[in-house]
């Protein structure tokens, strides 16, 4: 049997907890195997899923189970694991709160042990408030950086990428401020991610090459705007394409989004956050997901954030969440996949 999927429902006062119940109570427990392949263990708070399932009118659709359970054995259907500490937390439902941050927290070193544990096959996480997150004493800036932390792994050997229908982006930098991006944008760094991005492009079956962003703007202008392109990045490129990595770049940014967007392009690897993140949201946003690549198992993420202006509307689009479970059952080990 499959090992189980894992579903982090984040910050139990955000709209993790009622999206992942839309999601996986929307198939009846006949075809929740065709649906799935395998188990799914949710990750959370049990009050924060009891108030929306009592919101919906419908009976609590999941069993309560063990760390000790999961794993291949565990029979197909919908399981709730509550981590040590969760459950005496009060649920501030749509709003922030540093209780909210410590479940998210708490929740998401847990499902990263089982994973490291190897007891299961993918994660998918919903989202967190990061200050709460940091109020709570998790000092991490994000999911990828806890992960990374959490994994063993250092932060410059992870890379984060978003996964759209037409357009995918990695980043060379994740959450810095602006002002520190040129200093942390290094040989090293740059390859790192280029060698990612091309074997998860490659893993998705594309063929096409990845493009690299220039800092600059205008790529530097030939070193008239900046050096960073001559000194640092074109070296980095040079070394992947000696490897065999299909590499285009340093190109300038106002203009190869489109590119990729036509299919030019596998993906594109941008320097910074808002470099990338920004085209990427114009096209995809709601239904793009969050991968970091790098780490020891597979992990995908939706793209938005907590909505905690939305909890409880019924308003809120369960697209990108269904998109990152679909990529996470995807990229399954081998021995996973039926």
């Amino acid at each position: 049997m499959a090992r189980p999927l894992l579903v982090t429902l984040g910050d139990p006062g955000g709209l993790g907890p009622e999206l992942a119940l839309r999601h996986f109570t929307a198939h009846p427990a006949e075809t929740f195997d065709r649906t799935f392949g395998r188990a799914v263990v949710l990750v959370g708070s049990p009050a924060a899923l009891a108030a929306h399932a009592r919101s919906a009118a419908a009976p609590p659709a999941w069993r309560a189970v063990d760390a000790a359970d999961i794993g291949p054995g565990l029979a197909s259907g919908l399981y709730l694991l509550t981590p040590p500490g969760v459950a005496e937390l009060p649920v501030h439902a749509g709003r922030a709160s540093p209780e909210g941050g410590r479940a998210a927290g708490l929740c998401l070193e847990a499902a990263a042990e089982l994973m490291l544990a190897g007891q299961g096959a993918a994660l998918a996480t919903c989202p967190l408030d990061k200050a709460m997150l940091n109020a709570a004493g998790f000092a991490f800036p994000g999911h990828t950086e806890f992960l990374a932390r959490t994994a063993g792994v250092a932060p410059d050997e992870v890379c984060m990428h978003l996964c759209g229908p037409r357009l995918r982006v990695s980043l060379v930098t994740t959450h810095p401020p602006l002002a520190q991006v040129p200093k942390l944008v290094t040989q090293e760094k740059v390859l790192r991610c280029a060698r990612l991005s091309c074997a998860f492009t490659r893993r998705l079956g594309l063929s096409a090459p990845v493009a690299v962003c220039g800092l600059n703007p205008h790529a530097g202008e030939s070193g008239t705007i900046g050096h960073e392109e001559a000194e640092v990045i074109s070296p980095a490129l040079e070394r992947g394409r000696a490897e065999g990595l299909k590499l285009v770049g340093p190109l300038p940014a106002d203009t190869v989004f489109r590119r990729a967007a036509d299919g030019e392009f596998a993906a594109v690897l941008a320097m910074y956050h808002d470099q990338g993140l920004g085209p990427l949201k114009l096209l995809h946003f709601g239904e793009a997901v969050n991968v970091t690549l790098g780490l020891p198992f597979v992990r995908t993420s939706v793209d938005h954030g907590t909505g905690y202006d939305l909890v409880g509307t019924g308003r809120a689009s369960g697209v990108s969440l269904r998109a990152a479970v679909e990529l996470a059952l995807r990229l399954c080990p081998a021995e996973d996949l039926d």
